[in-house]
C-alpha cells in the first residue's frame, strides 16, 4: 500500500530516511489514546454533518477491531508507516475499506498526536499522585511505630541535635505532599484539548471542538490553533515535576543507604529489597535506594533534552519535536519503577531503636540545650555559647559525653550549672523541650500525623475522582 500522503511525490522515500524519521517503535505507546481520539472525532464528524452516519458506524466498528487486535498482539506496526497514526489509519482501511479514510476528515497528525500525548500524561499524573499517596502511608505507619525513637539529628552530615525518628520521615511526608500538589496542579493543563486545531490554523469544516472534549473528558478547549500543536509546556512541566519528585527519592535513598551501612546501623532493610555480591558472601547491598538515586540523573536528562529541543523551534509543529515522546515514556517508566518499589521497602525496613539510643548518648547533640540552660539563667547567648563550647572541648581531651560530667567538673565553665542540668541533658528533655509547631517534641509530632492523615485521605477522595475521569 503507497503511503496515505504519498499524492505529492514522484519518488520513493529512501529506506534510511524512512527509518530514521519514523516513530512507530515507540509512539505505539500512544495506540489506546490514538483510537480514544479518533472514536470521539468521528463521533463528532457524525454529529455535525460531516460525514454520514453509516460511514461514522462503519468506521467506529472498524476502529474497534483494530483496538481488539492491538489489545491481543496481533497488529503488525511497521516503520514504512512511520507513527502511530498511520498504522492505525492503514489498519482501519484494511478492516472497513475506502471509508476508513474519511476518519482524518478536519484534522491533522499535528492536532492528533498533541492530543493523544495529553490523554497518555493524564493518565500518568493521576497514576503518580495515587503512588505517592501510598508512600505516604508507608511514611505515616513508620513514623506512628516510632514515636519513641530518638535519633541523631544531622546539619553537615555531622551530629546536630536530638529528633525524633517519625519526625525524620514526616519531612519526607511533607516533601512528597507538595509533589502530589504539583501533579495535581498540572492536571488543569494537561486536561485541555488541542484537537481541532488542525496543521496550525484550524479547519475548514463546521466542527464541534467542545463536544468532542465533553467526549474525551477534558475541561476545555485550546484557544489558539498555532498554540494548540506546538505547546510541549504540560510535558516540560511534568517532567519537571518528575525531576522533583526524583530529587526527593534521591535524597532519601541517600540516608537509607547511610542508615543500612554497618558504621550507622539504624535501620535494615527487607531481603526482598536487596541483593548480594558474586565474591563476597557477606554483603546485603541496597540496590533498589542506589538505582533510585542513580536513575534520577537520567530524569534529569530528559527535562533538559526536551527543553534544548524547543529553545529555538519556531511555530507551529517541527519534525525536531517528535523527540518529546521517548524521553516522557522513559521518565514514565523509571517514576513508575521508582514509586512502586519505594512504599513496599519502607514499610517492611527495620528500625534498629536501640542502635539509634546508643547513636544519641554517644554524642554532643544536646549541647545547645546547655547553652539554652544558661540563657534561662541570666547568661547572654553569646556567653553561654562560648561557656558550652569549652565544655565540649573538656569533654573529647577527657573522652567524656556531656551526662559523664560531675557538677563539679561544671563549675569549672560556670557556677550557673546546678544539679537539674541533667534532666535537661536526657535525650527525652531535649526533644520534647522543641514544643512547637513543626518541632520534634513527641506531642508535635503526634499532631504532625493526625494532620497528614487528614491531607492523605483528601487526596485519595482526588484520586479516586480523577482516575475515573481519566480512563
Amino acid at each position: 500500500m503507497s503511503k496515505l500522503w504519498g499524492g505529492r511525490f514522484t519518488k520513493k522515500t529512501d529506506q534510511l530516511v524512512e527509518e530514521y524519521t519514523a516513530s512507530i517503535l515507540f509512539d505505539k505507546e500512544l495506540a489506546e489514546e490514538d483510537i480514544a481520539g479518533s472514536l470521539a472525532h468521528v463521533t463528532m464528524l457524525g454529529k455535525c454533518g460531516i460525514l454520514p452516519l453509516e460511514d461514522v458506524g462503519k468506521i467506529k466498528g472498524g476502529l474497534l477491531k483494530v483496538q481488539s487486535k492491538i489489545r491481543l498482539g496481533e497488529m503488525e506496526f511497521t516503520v514504512g508507516d512511520e507513527d502511530i497514526h498511520m498504522n492505525i489509519e492503514k489498519a482501519l482501511i484494511e478492516e472497513v475499506g475506502p471509508v476508513g479514510g474519511k476518519l482524518h476528515t478536519g484534522r491533522s497528525r499535528n492536532d492528533q498526536v498533541a492530543t493523544d500525548m495529553h490523554l497518555y500524561l493524564r493518565k500518568r499524573v493521576v497514576e503518580f499522585v495515587g503512588l505517592l499517596n501510598t508512600l505516604q502511608e508507608a511514611l505515616i505507619g513508620q513514623a506512628s511505630q516510632n514515636l519513641d525513637t530518638i535519633v541523631p539529628g544531622y546539619t553537615h552530615l555531622q551530629r546536630a541535635q536530638p529528633i525524633l525518628f517519625a519526625h525524620h520521615l514526616m519531612a519526607y511526608v511533607s516533601m512528597f505532599q507538595r509533589d502530589i500538589e504539583r501533579l495535581q496542579d498540572s492536571y488543569k493543563r494537561i486536561n485541555v484539548l488541542p484537537l481541532g486545531a488542525g496543521a496550525l490554523a484550524g479547519t475548514t469544516f463546521p466542527i464541534d471542538r467542545h463536544f468532542v472534549a465533553e467526549q474525551l473528558g477534558f475541561d476545555g478547549v485550546y484557544e489558539n490553533s498555532l498554540d494548540a500543536v506546538s505547546d510541549r509546556d504540560f510535558i516540560i512541566e511534568f517532567l519537571s515535576n518528575a525531576s522533583m519528585i526524583m530529587m526527593h527519592l534521591s535524597r532519601f535513598s541517600e540516608e537509607m543507604i547511610l542508615w543500612s551501612s554497618t558504621e550507622f546501623r539504624f535501620i535494615e532493610l527487607d531481603d526482598a529489597f536487596c541483593t548480594g555480591s558474586s565474591i563476597m558472601p557477606q554483603k546485603k547491598n541496597p540496590d533498589v535506594p542506589e538505582l533510585v538515586r542513580g536513575k534520577t540523573g537520567r530524569v534529569y536528562g530528559n527535562l533538559f533534552g526536551l527543553l534544548t529541543v524547543l529553545k529555538s523551534l519556531p511555530l507551529a509543529y517541527n519534525k525536531d519535536m517528535q523527540e518529546d515522546k521517548e524521553g516522557m515514556f522513559d521518565t514514565v517508566r523509571t517514576l513508575q519503577g521508582a514509586l512502586q518499589l519505594y512504599a513496599p521497602m519502607v514499610s517492611t525496613m527495620k528500625v534498629n531503636k536501640e542502635r539509634m539510643r546508643q547513636a544519641v548518648n554517644q554524642d554532643f547533640s544536646n549541647a545547645t540545650d546547655i547553652a539554652d540552660y544558661l540563657v534561662n539563667k541570666g547568661l547572654p547567648f553569646r556567653q553561654a555559647h562560648e561557656v558550652i563550647g569549652k565544655t565540649v572541648l573538656y569533654c573529647i581531651q577527657n573522652e567524656k559525653f556531656l551526662l559523664d560530667l560531675k557538677l563539679e567538673e561544671y563549675h569549672q565553665f560556670s557556677e550557673l550549672f546546678e544539679a537539674d542540668i541533667y534532666a535537661v541533658l536526657q535525650p527525652e528533655q531535649v526533644v520534647n523541650a522543641r514544643n512547637v509547631y513543626g518541632g520534634t517534641a513527641t506531642g508535635q509530632v503526634s499532631a504532625a500525623i493526625s494532620r497528614a492523615e487528614v491531607v492523605k485521605a483528601k487526596t485519595d477522595e482526588w484520586f479516586q475522582e480523577y482516575y475515573n475521569k481519566s480512563k
